[in-house]
């Protein structure tokens, strides 16, 4: 006990000595401001009884006291030196740099609605899920944005932040969008196989039109009317033909075609309706596993030519429908799910009341958009009596009893399927656990369903962070228009190939912050191609300077004030890209920063040569390499090469100045001279003929007397008067002063122009 008094009495003794030192050190360099303390060769009394007070050298940023203090530390050893024996002199005090501010790594986090310094929850490793495709149709450019962007984010965590990145990726297999369009595919197959004469097909599509034009009638979401009246006039374009031929007693090889027309433009108010009939007795499991199949299959392949990386980790719902159980167990168990007539729905209030626990973190102002609700749902699932069964219309489904025509799975609550939202935490809690670092899906994916996966993940985990960063990219839309499959509004992957190369596209996304909308237009790509463009000539323009012939020797060439600008201006250009995606990986501002660095790389080779000198081969080649690499993050570079975009196997080791071009490239911008072309060429055409088309009308309209203007409009006027102006209305009511007035005006103007029609006869013109 008392060796521990006696070293804390020491360890008191020596904090004091420390903080009397300190305050000396700092007076000391107060007094020495404004004195010089290096004059004379001497160091006087004063300082020698100071520098004993002092046991250590001063704190490097009191930098008078600390340069006194090594003064008179070298005028001692030297006054010392010849009185005794000579002293080996000891190093000066080191004064470390203070250095700048380094960026780190900020993410715009959905959870917060703000960037906040990314933070994994183990050391290097960073656990990622992002939400997959309900695969049913072809993928289009909405995937694309997703995906496309997402794979540039992850490549930046991992190639430029060196992150340990474990990505996993779902495949929606079971849906109720799957379940509709697979059932239907088959039915209209079946329908089609039967080979139905004309007669039969007309019958069929008039008695599928009639539930559909009411339908149309009733819908009010003016871009899905839109996309409903384009399929009805498609129907009448096909009908009236067939209807005609078939009144007139046309032959057969004549009506059959017609018939296999309309059943073409019909098909899918045909499919609805074949299905409203007959979907209930489809009933084999693997009539619902083709569909999805087929289209993962396409999906898989569109990816591999946009050079999107494969995931990690793929899961399945099909694969995972025991998980997903069990998941579902657990809620009930753990208090926030109830069964109600086979099917499993999740109690919102009660999750919504725990203390621990709150609904809809993404989107809580959503919380009772029931538009919003039922789309989670899904199709099938909205009925009358399924939205009977919950507690709550904001409940949502964790497991659904299959009706007859939907394929289902064994469970404690009776034959089923997984609900949409459940799939993802079963899967996502199988591969990554109780909590993820980043979990990533598009925006419209933020409220049901993601805010539904963090309610039902964090009641079977119970805890209150199942997902740290929430990444939602941002819309994609086409030439300023929304873009919806549900739609038929949307161009394919395979389509926007046809056009643009897979790094073009990739180019136009680096192009545009990932979490902002993207517009998909021609003035986008051609931004895009116009900086391929811009790249790949400085590219072949530094493959041009370093094949010219030198000795190992004469690669390093003196540095002049023009290298040294050069120089300097890399370093920045650097430490903006770097700056630029620590803020978010804000590819947009990264991007830019390297143009800017290519423009004056330019300049720099232009000067040079214009001189008759040579570039600084060394400093154009690291700038080469530098983006070259960047490109190579970002995924728009493939290959091994050092320098530049690959050239399809061309050779680039040898001594020539002629500058290889991807022949793909070439032929791109050939096709794409001819088509600029053609299409002013057409739009010449189309104005010509609008102008002669409205010249036409101009000219029936002035043949039409005013007397017999209004005599054709039956269905709002009964009676006229002797110079053919209108009295009364349809209903022989007599029309007001103020209808007169207007409908005076127009007889006024008729007269005039049917005057000058007149004028222009007599005149023979």
């Amino acid at each position: 006990t008392s060796g521990s008094t006696l070293f804390q009495i020491q360890l008191i003794f020596y904090t004091l000595t420390i903080l009397k030192e300190a305050a000396l050190a700092a007076a000391l360099n107060d007094y020495l401001t404004s004195r010089s303390y290096l004059a004379g060769f001497s160091p006087s009394q004063a300082d020698q009884k100071a520098f004993k007070l002092l046991h250590r050298p001063p704190d490097p940023q009191q930098v008078h006291a600390l340069r006194w203090y090594r003064h008179i530390s070298v005028k001692g050893q030297i006054l010392s030196s010849p009185a005794g024996p000579a002293t080996k002199r000891v190093q000066p005090p080191w004064c470390p740099p203070v250095g700048t501010d380094v960026p780190q790594l900020q993410l715009y986090n959905s959870l917060t609605r703000a960037k906040e310094l990314f933070v994994p929850q183990k050391g290097n490793k960073v656990t990622w899920y992002c939400c997959g495709p309900t695969v049913y149709d072809a993928s289009h450019m909405g995937h694309a944005r997703s995906y496309i962007s997402f794979d540039i984010l992850r490549r930046i965590l991992r190639d430029y932040f060196k992150y340990d990145v474990l990505y996993c990726m779902n495949i929606t297999d079971i849906d109720d969008k799957i379940i509709k369009r697979a059932r239907q595919n088959f039915l209209l197959d079946q329908y089609k196989e039967k080979q139905p004469q004309a007669a039969q097909i007309l019958q069929d599509v008039l008695s599928a039109r009639g539930p559909f034009q009411v339908y149309l009638a009733s819908t009010t979401d003016p871009d899905k009317k839109q996309m409903l009246e384009k399929l009805d006039e498609a129907v009448t374009a096909a009908l009236q033909p067939l209807q005609a031929a078939m009144q007139s007693g046309a032959a057969d090889e004549v009506v059959q075609p017609l018939a296999q027309v309309l059943l073409e433009n019909s098909k899918d108010l045909l499919a609805d309706w074949l299905d409203k009939q007959f979907g209930s007795h489809v009933t084999e499991n693997s009539i619902f596993s083709i569909l999805p199949k087929y289209w993962e299959g396409e999906y898989h392949k569109d990816m591999q030519d946009l050079n999107v990386l494969p995931p990690d980790v793929l899961t399945r719902v099909s694969e995972y429908v025991p998980e997903i159980v069990e998941f579902v167990k657990k809620i009930v168990a753990n208090g926030y799910g109830y069964e109600s007539n086979g099917s499993v729905y999740f109690d919102t209030s009660k999750f919504d009341a725990s203390p621990q626990h709150s609904y809809a973190k993404l989107v809580p102002e959503a919380v009772g958009d029931q538009k919003a609700l039922q789309e989670g749902e899904g199709d099938l699932s909205i009925s009358a009596d399924r939205l009977s069964e919950k507690k709550s219309q904001n409940d949502f489904a964790l497991w659904k009893a299959s009706k007859p025509g939907e394929p289902s799975w064994d469970s404690p609550w009776g034959k089923g399927r997984p609900g949409w939202h459940i799939e993802c935490s079963a899967m996502a809690g199988s591969i990554l656990g109780q909590s993820m670092d980043i979990h990533g899906g598009g925006f419209d994916l933020r409220f049901p369903h993601h805010d539904n996966e963090l309610a039902q993940s964090e009641a079977f985990f119970e805890n209150d962070h199942w997902v740290r960063y929430f990444l939602h990219t941002g819309h994609l839309t086409i030439a300023g228009c929304k873009m919806s499959k549900s739609l038929k509004n949307f161009i394919t992957i395979k389509d926007a190939l046809a056009k643009n190369t897979a790094r073009q596209l990739r180019l136009a996304f680096l192009m545009h912050s990932w979490k902002d909308t993207l517009d998909y237009s021609s003035n986008t790509m051609e931004s895009a191609v116009q900086y391929e463009k811009f790249m790949n000539e400085f590219f072949l323009n530094v493959k041009d300077i370093l094949r010219a012939p030198t000795d190992i020797t004469g690669q390093f060439e003196k540095w002049e004030a023009a290298e040294l600008e050069l120089n300097n201006s890399f370093y920045d250009r650097k430490a903006a890209v770097h700056e630029a995606l620590c803020d978010n990986m804000d590819t947009r501002t990264a991007m830019e920063e390297m143009r800017v660095l290519v423009s004056q790389s330019n300049s720099y080779i232009a000067s040079r040569k214009s001189a008759r000198l040579r570039p600084n081969r060394m400093l154009v080649e690291s700038i080469a390499v530098y983006l070259t690499n960047m490109l190579k993050i970002f995924g728009a570079v493939e290959g091994s090469d050092a320098i530049g975009f690959p050239m399809g196997g061309q050779s680039h080791s040898l001594p020539t100045v002629v500058k290889f071009v991807d022949r793909e490239i070439l032929l791109k911008e050939r096709e794409e001279k001819k088509k600029m072309e053609e299409e002013k060429k057409k739009k010449k055409e189309e104005a010509a003929r609008k102008k002669q088309e409205q010249e036409m009308a101009k000219l029936a309209k002035m043949k039409i007397p005013p007397c017999e203007m209004f005599r054709t409009e039956t269905d709002k006027y009964s009676k006229f008067d002797e110079t053919g102006f209108p009295t009364h209305d349809a209903e022989g009511k007599e029309l007001s002063k103020g209808q007169a007035k207007k409908l005076r005006k127009l007889y006024e103007a008729q007269e005039k122009l049917h005057d000058e029609y007149l004028q222009m006869n007599q005149n023979g013109n």
